[in-house]
């Protein structure tokens, strides 16, 4: 088999070194942190700054969520924290670790599962309330088998709240220049430079998604959108965040 078509194994190997190396969407909530959320002082990211409107959740208590690629010990302890019976599903063992640190540390339980989300979820159709879906679908080639998917395992009613990026950032291969480069879409699997550029310099093999894909998907898989939000890359990460949004967040419900 050629390397490139396992390329969800090879992104799952990439997450873990980045996990060990302290990503910062690896590093897990601190004790104090936990604390405060069980008082009611919390807030959670979907896209890198913007954090996620509180009242685009439904009552925690007793709530089932689903965290979908959301390894990492910094989403799944807050609502926790706040009620919630939580489930995570995730391809990189050094993320569910550190969910699994986190549970141990507080004492609570925490269903751990790893797999990869281009393939039928291993959940029954409508076992959860909400799934937490953080930008990840960048590291997938088709987006949507995932959102079919989670329409079937929510309940009707359900809420899912989905991060994404809008494909800008794959113009450029140097964010301080800005110089475009890279036509759309953005898909290293069928050109044999990007492959071995982005596995160079360790950036896993990400994709470029049309909001057609994004928000498109979801509807045609049968939700109904009904908020979303623009986010910008945090500073320090180029000065494409100085001049255009290129993530957004949405909530969509089943009916």
């Amino acid at each position: 088999m050629d390397q490139r078509e396992n390329y969800t194994k090879i992104n799952s190997e990439t997450w873990d070194r980045w996990a060990q190396d302290g990503n910062e969407w690896s590093v897990p909530v601190s004790h104090e942190e936990f604390i405060r959320a069980r008082k009611g002082d919390w807030s959670v990211l979907l896209t890198p700054v913007r954090p996620v409107p509180k009242e685009w959740f439904p009552p925690f208590s007793g709530l089932k969520i689903l965290g979908l690629a959301s390894g990492g010990g910094q989403q799944m302890p807050v609502f926790t924290a706040l009620g919630a019976e939580c489930t995570i599903f995730d391809n990189s063992a050094r993320q569910l670790e550190s969910e699994r640190m986190v549970a141990e540390r507080e004492g609570y339980r925490i269903e751990i599962v790893r797999g990869d989300m281009t393939k039928p979820f291993p959940f029954r159709d409508e076992s959860f309330d909400l799934i937490f879906h953080p930008v990840s679908n960048c590291y997938i080639e088709e987006v949507q088998p995932v959102w079919n998917e989670c329409f079937r395992v929510l309940k009707h009613g359900g809420v899912l709240l989905a991060g994404m990026d809008n494909g800008l950032n794959f113009l450029f291969n140097d964010y301080d220049r800005l110089v475009v480069e890279n036509p759309l879409p953005f898909n290293p699997l069928k050109d044999p430079v990007l492959y071995e550029e982005l596995m160079k310099n360790d950036d896993g093999l990400q994709f470029s998604h049309t909001m057609e894909e994004q928000i498109g998907g979801q509807l045609k898989a049968g939700f109904r959108l009904t908020e979303l939000f623009e986010d910008r890359d945090r500073p320090g990460n180029g000065r494409l965040r100085d001049f255009a949004p290129t993530y957004l967040a949405t909530r969509a419900v089943k009916p």
